[in-house]
Formats: structure tokens, sequence, C-alpha cells
């Protein structure tokens, strides 16, 4: 159950990151946000903030922003009943096309005709008497209630995204990726606050009946070389003491300017059936603010590089082994968050970093297929037709689909299966 809560709590995240920087910038850039939704499949709740309408929906599995466009018109079908909320001015300001059994208070409208985008205006016969036909002006803010019960502002054709310049295309869609890589460098910074400093190379403490211990290193001894070999960091320590296969190190130690050479045999241990050694020393930690927050920044940028990398090689190599889709995701959670909050902090910025990464591939039905949609536009100066654009998405969607399925499939197989 745990396992569950974090990972509704970690993909929640990701996804709100995600979409509210879609959200962010495309308000910014005058284009209609109709729908922010956390969530998928049936609707939780809603509340509308002028212009948007804000949902949380049951599956707690993703999210979406509905942009204006020419994809998400509102249409009214001819022959359809409607009903019309008026203001003052005789616009219509509301209308209900949910069909439902308690509808709004209004003028209810058999529609003939009906233009929601250029013209907005709707026609037809009020109360169904066809020898009353009635003609109405749609405000440009008005709202309407969908069959699903959701209501939302209306789409006219100055708000919606094909309108905007290319600019601020490119910057809507970068702007989701772009989120989930930020954050992952704010969680990386934040993670390097909650565990112990970076380790030194001056001795923090030593193990009883240990070979330090033995040698007489004490707390506060700084190792300055090991074998005659100069020591920059703790790493150095490790690999020297690992490297001996058991033989005696000299270690040149320093301590309040004193500086002595001890001799020590390091002994050896089985961990996860394999052999290391050891001379059972325990580095002093840095805790300085500043060295935390450099640690912080190079871990984030190191995990970012790691990840391109793990890309390109996927284009090179490629392997289902090396995706993981929801399943695979939680199944990382579960294990992830049996070891403490530490590690769901840095698993939640790898993954977000990892994502935003992902989604920049250009390949229709992710960001970066849309990114290489408007970088074409930018360099032909006009956009390609909304007819080859949407072939273009359905054949992307459908690849991306099979990959999903397969990726769902694998992971199943590999965590609960295999």
């Amino acid at each position: 159950m745990k396992g569950i809560l974090i990972f509704i709590v970690v993909f929640g995240i990701l996804v709100f990151v995600h979409e509210f920087g879609h959200f962010i910038v495309a308000k910014k850039s005058g284009i209609l946000v109709r729908e922010f939704s956390i969530g998928m499949g049936p609707k939780l709740f809603q509340i509308r903030r002028n212009p948007t309408t804000y949902t949380i929906r049951w599956l707690p599995l993703g999210g979406y922003v509905r942009l204006a466009g020419s994809d998400d018109e509102s249409k009214l079908d001819p022959g359809m009943t409607v009903v019309l909320q008026l203001n003052k001015q005789n616009e219509v300001v509301r209308i209900d096309a949910s069909e439902s059994e308690i509808p709004i208070e209004g003028i209810p409208v058999q529609v003939t005709k009906a233009d929601l985008v250029d013209d907005l205006i709707i026609e037809g016969y009020e109360n169904g008497d066809e020898n009353n036909p009635v003609s109405y002006h749609v405000s440009h803010d008005a709202t309407i209630i969908e069959k699903n019960g959701t209501e939302l502002i209306i789409a006219p054709r100055d708000t919606q995204f094909n309108q905007a310049n290319v600019w601020q295309k490119l910057a809507t869609n970068f702007a989701g990726p772009f989120m989930n890589i930020l954050l992952g460098f704010v969680v990386f910074l934040i993670w390097t606050f909650t565990v112990p400093g970076p380790a030194t190379t001056t001795v923090g403490s030593t193990q009883a009946n240990s070979p330090a211990r033995a040698a007489k290193i004490v707390a506060g001894d700084q190792i300055m070389a090991i074998n005659g070999h100069r020591i920059t960091d703790f790493e150095q320590v490790s690999q020297e003491i690992n490297q001996s296969k058991g033989k005696t190190l000299r270690f040149e130690l320093k301590k309040n300017g004193r500086t002595r050479t001890v001799s020590v045999k390091p002994t050896a241990h089985k961990i996860q059936k394999q052999t290391v050694y050891q001379i059972g020393i325990l580095a002093k930690s840095n805790e300085s603010a500043a060295v935390k927050l450099k640690r912080g920044w190079d871990t984030a940028v190191s995990t970012t590089g790691l990840i391109f990398r793990a890309v390109g090689n996927l284009f090179s190599h490629f392997s289902l082994n090396k995706l993981s889709g929801p399943v695979g995701i939680y199944s990382q959670t579960s294990q992830v968050s049996q070891m403490g909050f530490t590690y769901v902090l840095a698993f939640l910025g790898m993954i977000s970093i990892n994502l935003g990464i992902v989604n920049l591939i250009p390949i229709p039905g992710l960001d970066g297929g849309k990114l290489l949609l408007n970088l074409i536009e930018l360099v032909r100066g006009k956009p390609i037709s909304e007819e080859h654009e949407a072939v273009v998405e359905l054949i992307g969607f459908g690849l991306l689909l099979i990959l999903i399925i397969a990726v769902t499939g694998n992971d199943i197989y590999r965590y609960f299966i295999k």
C-alpha cells in the first residue's frame, strides 16, 4: 500500500509539473487553455476560474492541458437540442449541450446551424417550434457544458494554438519537458541537504577491532597519501584499499600540523557475493551549504548526461528492457520506497529529468515531435497544413501506442512473471 501511495504521489508530481509548464507558457502567449486536468477518466471534481476549467479525474495516471485548437473546437450538430442562457444584451453566455435530464435554466433551442469559432452564432427553433426560427449571437467568452458534464469556455479562432506565432508554439511545446528537467535539478538540490555532506579525506571515526584501530588511526587524521599516491578525495582511499587485495598499505597521515606514517593490512569482506577489502574507517563529511549545493548540482548534471547517453544508446542498440512504462515505474518506486525518503527524493529527481529528456525525442506523439513541426514551420516560413500535421500525429500516435503496449507487457513480464 505504501508503494502504491508513493507511486501515485511521484507520478502525480511529474504530470502536474509537466502540464503546468505547457499551461503557464500557453497563457502567457495568449493561447486559450480550456482545461487543466490531473488524472484521466471520469471527472471527480471541477472548478472554473476564467477562462480555464480545472478538473481532477478518477484515474491518477496522467493528466493533460486542453489548448484551444481546431481539433478541440466545440461543435453543435444540426438537430441537437441545447439550452441557452442569455445576458442582458441578449447574447449567449452559457450553452448546455450535455443533454442532461436536469439542464441549466434557459431557452431550449433545436439547432439548425451553429458556428462557435468564427461567426459566433447559433440558429434554430426555440422550444422546437419550427414556425419560430431564432438566431443568437454567442459571447466570445461563452461557456459550453459538454456531454460528460465538463463546462469549458468555447474556442474562438483568435484564441487557438494555431493562431499563435511559431515562437509561442515552440515555447509552449518545450515548456513541459523543460519543467520536468528543472524539477529534477530542484529535487537534487533539496536531496543534497537530506543526506550527510560529501566525504572528505579526514577520518571521522574508526570501527572497533578494525585494522585502522590496530594501526592507531584516529578521528581527525587527514589521509595525505597511500603507498606514495597523493590522495585528493575519499573515493581514492576506497579504490586504493580495494585494489590492495589484502596487501599491507602505507598511510601518510596529518593531524595538528604533524605528519606520520602507519602500516595497515585490509581485511576481506563478502558484500552481495563480492569480495571487498576494508580497514574500518568512516570519512568525516563536509557539511558546508556551498559544498552540498555543488554536490546537488553536479549530481543533477551527471544524471542528465547519463540519461542523454542512455537515450543515444537506445537508438543504436534498441531493447525493450531499456524502457519502462507506468508498470515499470511503479515497480521501481515500490522498491525505492522501502529504502527511505532520501532514496525516493533521488528517484524523483532522476525520473523527472528522464521524462523531460525522453519527451524531447522528435517522435510524433511526443512533445519533441511537435517541436520538430515547429522548427519545420520556422524554416519554411509557414506552418504545415493541418491535414498533413494530423496525418503525421495519427501515425506517430499509433506507433507510440504500439510501443507503450509492448513496453507495458515487457514490464509486467520482467517485474511480476519472470
